[in-house]
């Protein structure tokens, strides 16, 4: 009896120890030896709001934000970040509840960045990079930015044209151009290629608006079809 007694608290112990929850992710913890998915899901289940993915360095002067998309895994965000990653900037992802419209979760991003550059004064500039729907969250805070810190903002395989449910639902209106001090790229997957797009009568990425860059991404990646997931790695790998 005491054994089994002995057996049923090492088994108590054990689980109790897997179920510990992990530190919040950071960027040391993107190395090989743990699965692109198992890291996704810990970015994912990061708390609401703007995470630092690292200590904030002297040598900082810029602030870079990843803003997922929705329904994200966030394991598409793994390889980029790595690879935008630079001494010169101080990473963050956006953690935000996407199943619902975007305005609210944009103002309390801009907000953020507002104290972060009143705060260091040592920052010269704010990049931001949305994937999907969360261009569409990076794009309301490009558009109504202010500040004197200059912005460059990338939307990558985003809807930014708008859909019936974003306009009807949550009355989105798209950036007609960019306002001064700030710069955006959009990043546009091949409609026919992306599996979030390609039902769609017409492709929600084609929008005209003044001053931005557009770039059209190729039909492969590393060998691989290039739709909407891969689109961010490819972006990491070529413009920055």
């Amino acid at each position: 009896m005491k054994q089994l007694f002995l057996l049923f608290v090492f088994i108590f112990f054990i689980a109790s120890c897997s179920n510990e929850p992990q530190n919040p992710i950071q960027l040391k913890n993107f190395t090989n030896e743990i699965s692109e998915k198992k890291l996704g899901q810990r970015l994912m289940d990061l708390p609401y709001g703007l995470n630092a993915l690292e200590p904030s360095l002297d040598e900082v002067q810029e602030i870079f934000i990843a803003v997922h998309g929705g329904s994200s895994e966030g394991y598409e965000w793994i390889y980029p970040i790595k690879t935008i990653d630079t001494k010169q900037k101080h990473m963050y992802f956006y953690r935000w509840p996407d199943n619902g419209c975007f305005q609210d979760s944009a103002e309390k991003l801009a907000n953020e960045i507002k104290d972060i550059v009143n705060q260091d004064k040592s920052i010269k500039k704010v990049s931001l990079i949305g994937h999907s729907y969360g261009g569409i969250l990076v794009s309301h805070v490009l558009k109504n930015w202010k500040a004197a810190t200059p912005m460059e903002v990338h939307v990558v395989a985003s809807p930014l044209a708008g859909t019936s449910m974003l306009k009807n639902f949550c009355g989105y209106e798209p950036a007609k151009k960019t306002p001064n001090n700030t710069a955006l790229f959009e990043w546009r997957t091949q409609h026919q290629l992306d599996n979030a797009f390609k039902d769609l009568p017409e492709d929600p990425q084609q929008i005209n608006i003044q001053g931005s860059q557009v770039t059209t991404l190729p039909d492969t990646y590393k060998g691989n079809r290039l739709g909407h997931n891969w689109s961010i790695s490819w972006v990491a790998d070529e413009a920055f």
